[in-house]
């Protein structure tokens, strides 16, 4: 188990580093510390996405007066 290490990393924007860096410092948090909480939680924002479908949504209710919309919709798209 790897406790700690050193690392260069390429290609980092310098003025978002040094906002992450003062906020960081804000917290009370050393950097490591915060760069692991903020790669752990991007990790986990990305393993929780998933394709969303069609089928995924919900109906709803548009109100009264609605109630022949989609067979006005179909009446202007095919004729």
């Amino acid at each position: 188990m790897v406790k700690s290490m050193n690392l260069t990393i390429r290609g980092l924007n310098a003025s978002v580093f040094r906002k992450f860096k003062a906020k960081a410092v804000e917290e009370g948090m050393k950097l490591g510390e915060a760069l692991t909480q903020a790669m752990d939680i991007w990790i986990r924002q990305v393993a929780d996405k998933r394709e969303l479908s069609i089928l995924d949504l919900e109906a709803f209710d548009w109100g009264k007066g609605t109630e022949k919309v989609s067979v006005e919709i179909d009446k202007i798209i095919y004729g």
